[in-house]
């Protein structure tokens, strides 16, 4: 079987991509742990097995972090799609932790005293290997949760491997009771190869640059040219659920793959959703496809109002905006209470439009 620079390489030269001194200094380290899996005996079976014997050790994980858009999630994705074993899984991570807040939750109702427990050897007796996409942590008891999840998965033979914008160290920065959170740094520090991709490069950034990102009017033409940006950022497929917990309320978006997030107008403006939840969707995802923005007036007050907020949040996040609209932004809101406010929106969506917007975020 080929191996993974091997593989790199052959996409190189058939121009699928592009040569990085960074992302293949890395693929030495993904190609050992993916022979060290393949090579290793089966793990136990039968139910709680990764607790109830002695797992092998599984090789050290790898924690891959830098910028946004210098090709973390597409080494995963070779790492993973190349990698030939049973039990393997590749997930966002904030999926997964929904995952396992409904597992747990499920749990209590059984009267265990540890509700992480069987969550866990649930996803041990399944899993060999397991990659986390987009790695973050903003939520309390996320945060809580996390060490002893990674613990006990290690402990029980699961590799862990995952991508993050942040360093170990900035994980959960300046949170609630982040104290209580230092031992897992220290954790992954000990048990992870902890790397950062230091390519120059934003390779998200770069196959957007000189692409329209704003499309008017919100016709077949434009729907068309967004499906084919998402598709280029995307690799195609229409993506997963991705739900957040925003005060103790579940907020799901549909369509959501490798940090690229897809959405119309009126499932993103058209429910209650406030600061706190736009958010959470610009931590979350570092582009948005946001699809038919109508024309904004006294009419659609509210939805204005949400929108306002939403480009906002993405604003300062310097999340990349693909949007289709009704009109350019300077038209989008012409008459009726909230116009003169919304001048100051017009011209941030003007700026974000800027073939370099969002470089270096």
């Amino acid at each position: 079987m080929s191996t993974l620079p091997d593989i790199y390489n052959a996409r190189v030269a058939a121009g699928t991509l592009r040569p990085d001194p960074a992302q293949h200094a890395v693929l030495p380290l993904l190609e050992n742990l993916r022979v060290a899996l393949e090579t290793a005996p089966a793990k136990p079976r039968g139910l709680l097995a990764g607790f109830l014997r002695k797992p092998q050790a599984p090789p050290r994980g790898i924690y891959l972090w830098g910028g946004v858009g210098r090709g973390k999630s597409m080494l995963m994705d070779l790492f993973t799609e190349h990698l030939n074993i049973p039990g393997k899984r590749r997930v966002h991570f904030h999926a997964f932790m929904q995952e396992v807040h409904h597992g747990m939750h499920a749990a209590r109702k059984t009267g265990v005293d540890d509700a992480l427990a069987p969550v866990a050897a649930a996803v041990a007796r399944d899993l060999r290997c397991l990659a986390f996409d987009e790695m973050q942590i903003t939520d309390i008891t996320d945060a809580m949760i996390v060490g002893r999840l990674f613990q006990m998965l290690t402990d029980a033979g699961v590799a862990i491997v995952s991508t993050s914008n942040r360093p170990p160290e900035d994980l959960y920065k300046d949170g609630l009771s982040r104290p209580l959170f230092l031992p897992f740094i220290d954790f992954l520090n000990d048990r992870f190869h902890v790397v950062e991709l230091e390519s120059p490069t934003d390779y998200r950034q770069h196959r957007l640059q000189g692409a329209p990102v704003y499309f008017t009017p919100a016709d077949k033409t434009a729907r068309q040219a967004m499906s084919a940006l998402w598709d280029d950022l995307t690799g195609g497929g229409p993506g997963a659920p991705l739900t957040l917990v925003v005060n103790g309320r579940a907020l799901v978006l549909e369509h959501v793959q490798n940090g690229v997030a897809r959405a119309g107008f009126w499932d993103m403006c058209g429910r209650p959703l406030g600061p706190g939840d736009f958010l959470a969707i610009a931590s979350a995802v570092r582009v948005l496809i946001l699809d038919d923005i109508p024309r904004l007036s006294a009419a659609n007050y509210n939805e204005a109002k949400r929108f306002v907020t939403l480009v906002d949040a993405l604003y300062e996040a310097r999340v990349r905006l693909i949007a289709s609209a009704a009109d350019i932004p300077e038209r989008l809101y012409l008459e009726g209470t909230g116009a003169f406010e919304f001048e100051r929106t017009a011209s941030r969506l003007r700026e974000m439009q800027a073939a370099d917007w969002g470089a270096g975020a």
